[in-house]
């Protein structure tokens, strides 16, 4: 299980950098629209946070796509 657990993570951190990225925003700036911390931030794309769902949900929601985006490994990235 820890396998799996380990490449969801991997893949939610490669979207979220990739979508900030793409909406020229700073983990700062995605911090400021997730009320989360930007030292946070900074550990969820380095897959090194096991985030709440709640916490996928805001991310989805700043970087203006779903959950289920977040979630599914992205060909060519």
């Amino acid at each position: 299980m820890r396998k799996e657990l380990q490449s969801v993570l991997r893949t939610v951190a490669q979207n979220v950098r990739t979508l900030r990225k793409e909406g020229g925003l700073s983990q700062e700036g995605l911090a400021e629209l997730t009320g989360l911390h930007r030292t946070y931030v900074g550990a969820v794309e380095r897959a090194e946070r096991n985030i709440t769902l709640s916490t996928l949900c805001s991310f989805a929601k700043a970087l203006k796509t779903t959950v289920p985006q977040l979630l599914m490994k992205q060909g060519g990235r």
